[in-house]
């Protein structure tokens, strides 16, 4: 534990006024675990002297060896200034996007965050990824410029020039925070308008418009990172120093006798210092003088930088010394590397802990300031609002306000992660010092053993030598226990308790991300504790808390009780928590909302153990796995293959490191990544390859045209191709009929879909329940979000061809809530609308019934849709921007019921009239056949016939239009030096990546390029570019959108312009063919491709030719 004792802590948990929960954030390699030695060192659990070498809060050996953060770790620190002593719970972050996930796991259980920025780097995307993550939180960011030594050492700026970049970083940090501060404002605007347009209009009839943002009203003063308002830190931690400028004012205000006040208000700014009149004047910029801040503050650490590493003059040295009042160690001193002197001095004259540190303690808010706004926001599960919830529900805001340990306080904890942590790392395993007793009675055993040993040993020498000499003797082998052969992983909760006290062997209620209080409130009775608790109530269920500890780093110490707003670990909640959790001990508790995840997971990989036999082993290291990682997904897909799908390279590396070393413990084969396509048809293209207009050239191919006649004649009677791309399909029992059109849809649709697919799953939700009847609590807001998605489809499907088309939807696929769309164009058939339940809403009853019945088999047109959209024709991959519009529906089985005196004779099939033949007996026989057509029921073979039909239609209607393939794309930015440039533009080319802007950073040599890159071209991409530039370059993916691949995988040269341009056999790569035959290749389906070109003929040994 270091100076601080548990028992301290034990006290200081109980005062949460100086508690302070809080997290480092930045870019990758910006410093933050550097910073995190710095803070921990001030504790003495390391020494001063390794912080910034040791990166204690990496626990990981992975970690060490990479030299990055990659799983988010706590520690909780004492910190005492002035009278008062805080408790800071710290987490370290990761910097790298492909562990964005562990940053969200621990910005949710902070109140503050300390946003750490490069001096020479700026602001880099990653920063504002954790800006916007902190913003989301609602938790209040302090910022640290670190890495200050670079300035001077690397790009050798002078103190001026060093004032001027640091104000344009400040400038870009608060630029960020304006841009998400002004979102905000203005969404809440558009709220409120929206809100007064519905509720009143003016008397006359004459709407009033008001057209100011809101923004010259709204407060922001308070956001934005300024040193004079105390919340930036200039620092270097790996030399050890960093200051606020309330440290220099303090010093400055002794020294010059000004108040402490103007040098805080004056110290940053364009403000100068007139040593004549020995006054503090403005215009430093205008006069050429230098500012305060570099005359004051900069000037000095430069000198000391040029004294005691450029120059090493040692007498200038001993002179700063003694004039700081600094005592340094003999050994320092004659040390060869000068930056042991540096930090010696700097880390008694400037230390960065104490800067750090006194700035959270001061700026950054205690548990008990949590706004009503935060509370509000973690209590409204997706589209329910706070003020829907129950009134006990309600209630509970206050004891989140209150922060409060009372006995009647109610338990609310939030577990935002389980982590594996090994059996021998728990406090209960550890070795603890013995005692003399415990000594001498161990000694005692170990003898005893011993003389049990040789007395077994000599009785074998007695029995071998009785033994006959040809008898074999059987040795028995020790066997080993179980419990040795098994290094068994615990899972434990990373948690924050927001509420009341927790015990240890406690009992709680875990509240699943669906559990709605309202239902809990009304199937349990009052007052129902955890030891009532019935499986009947939907998403909820108990469990103990077994333990709970406190954590520090790498190790943890057990605690018997933790009161409220302190970060901990608990264990014991592996079987009934599997990544995130509400825990609470009242059932009027809503569970909180859903992490904001930055980075999906895109990455895909098929796992396999090597030896047979050790699936079993694999399956349960996966799911291990699974519970480990916040982000990691574990698929089975069709085909029985384990998928592991990961946010990135890194990511994925690491999770198969997991897989081998911890959780499975056995040797894998991995597949190469799964990459993930989409198809989709576009509009037919107005010119050819060589871009000339279609139609106008004289066609010179005709194996085109050949391929084409065949496919219209294989479309027999069953099936039938107009010119325009309807498709007619009969099923083969001849009973029904479906005319299907497959039209392109508009990519802001298609995006449109995709974003509210959770809007689309709760209306198919809803429709469901009026469809069956049941009875549903629908939220206003819900039928808000579902109205807004109706009226932007409206605006975006403009046109003759899509007239009425929003209210014809059928519905919505793959798994029917996907982006392409059914749509129905039955000229007699009006079903009831998707958006019936809006309909609902304007009528006063509970429950409306239907319009107009649905059609027998209408839910076998709709399977069949969702069929062929979970995978298309092209490579079985999902269909992604189409509008399957059907124009015909017919069945023979409802003209049966309808008219039974006529009945067609194709629909009787040659056996049956054969068999009226052998009877004699025609009437009965066509009698008893439509008694059977009328009976068709649902689960007849005319459903699944129909189902088929449908399938088959559809698929045809897709490969009618021009058809394409989607591929997943990066947004890659990557920071590069000039010199390197030509290189990284090389690497992206190459990998048919396109560059969409570059920009210099001001004051530096770093261009930032912006590009996207396909998912399938990014495997070993981040290794070759560092390779190609030395190191000097270094990219960030983010899985960004899809994309339609231009080139047509289908292409074949047909006019003589393209024959000349492409050659014979036009064999140049084809990108979007080679991604098709790439996944029809490993789904084992056909791939048409010529094995042998040109082949030149061989003399056979049979005959010498």
């Amino acid at each position: 534990m270091g100076v601080t004792g548990l028992d301290k802590i034990k006290t200081l948990q109980r005062n949460p006024a100086n508690i302070r929960n809080l997290c480092i954030l930045a870019h990758v390699d910006h410093g933050k675990t550097t910073l995190a030695d710095c803070l921990v060192a001030n504790n003495g659990i390391i020494s001063s002297r390794l912080a910034g070498k040791l990166r204690y809060l990496d626990s990981r050996e992975d970690e060490q060896v990479r030299g990055i953060t990659m799983k988010s770790s706590a520690i909780s620190l004492h910190y005492s200034t002035g009278n008062q002593e805080y408790l800071l719970n710290l987490i370290d972050s990761p910097g790298h996007v492909d562990f964005s996930s562990e940053v969200s796991t621990a910005v949710r259980l902070c109140d503050g965050a300390i946003v750490v920025v490069d001096a020479v780097e700026g602001v880099c995307p990653q920063t504002q990824v954790v800006l916007r993550q902190a913003w989301l939180e609602n938790i209040r960011p302090v910022l640290v410029i670190n890495k200050m030594d670079r300035l001077i050492m690397e790009l050798k700026l002078t103190a001026l020039e060093a004032y001027t970049h640091l104000q344009k970083i400040l400038e870009q940090v608060n630029a960020v925070t304006g841009t998400l501060f002004t979102s905000k404002v203005l969404e809440e605007r558009a709220e409120k308008v929206k809100e007064e347009v519905n509720r009143d209009k003016d008397p006359s009839g004459d709407q009033v418009y008001d057209w100011s943002a809101g923004l010259e009203d709204a407060d922001d003063s308070h956001l934005y990172f300024s040193p004079d308002q105390g919340n930036v830190v200039f620092a270097s931690a790996i030399d050890g120093w960093g200051f606020s400028i309330q440290h220099f004012a303090h010093i400055y205000s002794q020294k010059m006798g000004i108040r402490t006040e103007v040098l805080l208000k004056t110290l940053w700014g364009d403000f100068y210092l007139n040593t004549k009149i020995q006054r503090i004047m403005k215009g430093a910029q205008t006069k050429g003088k230098k500012p305060l801040f570099v005359q004051l503050v900069l000037d000095n650490i430069w000198s000391l930088y040029d004294a005691v590493i450029t120059r090493r003059d040692k007498q200038k040295v001993e002179k700063v010394m003694t004039s700081l009042g600094i005592k340094v160690m003999t050994r320092d001193l004659r040390h060869s590397d000068p930056k042991v002197l540096l930090f010696a001095i700097c880390n008694q004259w400037l230390p960065v802990s104490k800067a750090v540190l006194s700035m959270v303690c001061e700026k950054l808010p205690s548990p008990l300031e949590m706004t009503a706004e935060k509370v509000e926001k973690l209590m409204s599960v997706g589209t329910r609002r706070f003020d829907s919830l129950p009134e006990r529900t309600q209630e509970l805001k206050t004891a989140f306000l209150q922060c409060s340990s009372e006995i009647n306080a109610p338990v609310i904890i939030f577990v935002s992660k389980m982590f594996a942590v090994d059996t021998k790392a728990l406090p209960q395993k550890r070795q603890r010092p013995l005692n003399q007793e415990e000594i001498t009675q161990r000694r005692e055993v170990a003898r005893q053993r011993h003389a049990e040993k040789l007395a077994a040993e000599s009785l074998e020498r007695a029995t071998r030598s009785c033994s006959a000499p040809g008898e074999a003797t059987m040795t028995r082998l020790p066997l080993k226990p179980e419990e040795e052969e098994e290094q068994k992983e615990v899972f434990i909760a990373f948690a924050r308790i927001y509420s009341g006290t927790v015990k240890k062997g406690q009992r709680v209620f875990v509240l699943g991300p669906k559990y709605d209080p309202a239902q809990g409130l009304s199937l349990l009775p009052e007052g129902s504790s955890t030891s009532d608790c019935i499986p009947e109530v939907p998403h909820l269920s108990c469990c103990t808390v077994e333990n709970l500890y406190l954590l520090m780093g790498r190790e943890l110490e057990e605690l018997e009780e933790i009161p409220a707003g302190n970060v901990m670990g608990i264990g014991g909640l592996e079987d009934c928590v599997l990544k995130t959790a509400t825990l609470s001990a009242s059932l009027a508790c809503s569970p909180f909302t859903p992490l904001n995840f930055e980075a999906a997971p895109i990455v895909r990989v098929a796992v396999e153990p090597k030896h047979p036999s050790e699936m079993p082993k694999l399956v349960s290291g996966m799911r291990l796995l699974n519970q480990a990682d916040p982000c990691v997904e574990v698929l089975i897909q069709e085909t029985g293959e384990h998928v592991l799908v990961t946010a990135g390279e890194v990511h994925l590396q690491r999770c198969l490191d997991d897989l081998r070393e911890r959780f499975a413990k056995i040797e894998i084969s991995v597949s190469k990544p799964i990459i993930p396509f989409r198809e989709t048809v576009v509009r037919p293209p107005k010119v050819d390859m060589v871009n000339e207009e279609l139609g106008k050239q004289q066609k010179v191919a005709v194996i085109h045209q050949v391929k084409e006649e065949l496919s219209q004649g294989r479309s027999s009677d069953c099936q039938h191709v107009d010119p325009d791309g309807l498709v007619t399909l009969t099923t083969p029992n001849r009973l029904a009929t479906v005319c299907v059109r497959a039209i392109p849809l508009p990519q802001e649709v298609t995006v449109l879909l995709e974003r509210n697919s959770e809007v689309i799953r709760t209306l198919e939700l809803m429709n469901s329940s009026l469809r069956e009847g049941r009875a549903m609590d629908i939220n206003l807001r819900t039928l808000e979000a579902i109205a807004e998605l109706k009226d932007h489809l409206q605006s975006l499907l403009q046109g003759r061809k899509w007239r009425n088309a929003v209210e014809r939807i059928w519905a919505f696929g793959p798994r029917r809530y996907g982006p392409n769309i059914l749509l129905n164009s039955i000229k007699d058939y009006s079903r009831p609308s998707v958006w019936q339940c809006l309909e609902w809403r304007h009528s006063n009853d509970q429950v409306r019934a239907p319009a107009s019945p649905l059609r027998d088999f209408d839910n076998s047109i709709i399977s069949g849709f969702q069929l062929v959209t979970l995978s298309g024709p092209m490579c079985e991959e999902p269909l992604m921007g189409v509008c399957f519009s059907v124009e015909r529906w017919d069945v023979e089985s409802v003209a049966f019921s309808q008219n039974p005196d006529t009945l067609k004779e194709d629909s009787v099939s040659p056996e049956a009239l054969q068999d009226v033949n052998s009877h004699g007996n025609s009437e009965d026989v066509i009698a008893e056949r439509k008694m059977d057509a009328s009976s068709v029921d649902c689960y007849g073979p005319v459903s699944g016939q129909l189902i088929a039909a449908m399938k088959e239609a559809c698929r045809h209607a897709f490969q009618a239009q021009p058809q394409r393939l989607m591929a997943a794309m990066y947004t890659c930015e990557i920071m590069a030096t000039a010199e390197v440039l030509g290189r990284v533009y090389g690497v992206l080319g190459k990998r048919e990546g396109r560059v969409l802007h570059e920009e210099m950073k001001e004051g530096t040599d770093m261009f930032i390029i912006t590009a996207v890159l396909p998912v399938a071209e990014s495997f070993g991409f981040a290794d070759e570019i560092r390779k190609r530039t030395s190191g000097l370059a270094s990219p960030q993916l983010v899985f960004s959108h899809w994309e339609v691949i231009s080139s047509d995988p289908y292409w074949v040269p047909t006019t003589e312009e393209e024959y000349l341009h492409f050659g014979e056999k036009a064999d140049s790569v084809n990108q979007a063919l080679k991604y098709m035959n790439a996944v029809r290749r490993r789904k084992g389906l056909f791939v048409e491709e010529k094995i042998v070109e040109h082949a030149e003929k061989q003399r056979t040994l049979g005959k010498n030719k």
